[in-house]
């Protein structure tokens, strides 16, 4: 089980107030997602669950205690920019983070346990879709794997809540699609508590089973750093009565909707912009 409680939670930077008197409950298992416009202090809301900002006033606490002044596993976080080892396969990039906690000096575990944390590492790679890449560098894999990697990364170290910093902004609309399917799957599976932060309102209502809209409540042309964001809108969905989710576009289906597109740009087309010819096969 595990609760967030934010109460009367202010952060500034020097004379700008960034957020103003935050509070709010999050219960156990709660997939809570964050809008607002830029600015609003979306991600600084994310860094201080995370420890990586501390609150100038106010508190945080996760099932009844204080945060811890540093980052801990109990967090786990995936951004935006795929945050794996260029260095390391897929296999080594998920499990370096237990072997380090297990082994802090040499980084390394060795027999029964090693083998162990291997399938369980593998394992967790097919749960994310990349049982078939467990020795493929992130350069080889697209940026739809890479976040699948860096998800898997996280889960890894069995975090009590998952904080997501628009980690599916860079994806193309059919990867990001899939990737919403993975999240609330693994969501559901691991009863994590979920924190996502994201601009896209139609993500938020897929994805949520809390909305909080953050903004500024006043403004001040004269003063605009004098007044912090606030919760303006807090939105609570039954994940039970929540339609289904959109059906995914395969890579395959690309040309179809394309030509769909194509055909709803009517009169906007520019004569004379015709489609390239199609390949010619080689002769066998």
């Amino acid at each position: 089980m595990t609760e967030i409680v934010v109460r009367n939670l202010t952060k500034r930077y020097g004379d700008a107030l960034i957020l103003e008197n935050v509070s709010v409950d999050l219960p156990d298992h709660e997939f809570c997602v964050v809008l607002g416009p830029s600015g609003a202090g979306k991600t600084t809301f994310l860094r201080i669950l995370l420890s990586q900002e501390r609150p100038t006033s106010g508190e945080v606490l996760i099932d009844g205690a204080p945060l811890d002044p540093e980052p801990q596993p109990d967090r786990g976080v995936v951004f935006q920019r795929y945050s794996v080892f260029p260095h390391m396969t897929a296999l080594q990039n998920v499990m370096f983070g237990p072997q380090l906690r297990a082994a802090p000096v040499t980084g390394r575990l060795w027999g029964a346990r090693r083998r162990a944390l291997r399938e369980r590492a593998a394992a967790l790679l097919g749960d994310v879709g990349l049982g078939h890449a467990l020795d493929k560098y992130p350069a080889q894999l697209s940026g739809g794997m890479q976040q699948r990697l860096a998800i898997a990364q996280t889960l890894i170290m069995e975090p009590k809540v998952l904080l997501l910093d628009e980690p599916f902004g860079a994806l193309d609309p059919s990867t990001r699609k899939a990737m919403h399917r993975l999240i609330v799957d693994l969501w559901a599976r691991n009863r994590m508590t979920v924190v996502m932060v994201t601009h896209d309102i139609e993500e938020a209502f897929i994805l949520g089973t809390r909305i909080l809209m953050v903004d500024k409540r006043r403004r001040d042309p004269h003063a605009p750093q004098a007044w912090g964001s606030g919760i303006v809108e807090d939105i609570r969905l039954d994940p039970a009565k929540k339609p289904p989710m959109p059906e995914e576009e395969r890579e395959e289906d690309m040309a179809a909707i394309f030509a769909r597109h194509r055909a709803r740009a009517g009169a906007a087309l520019v004569a004379g912009a015709e489609a390239p010819p199609a390949p010619r096969r080689a002769a066998g």
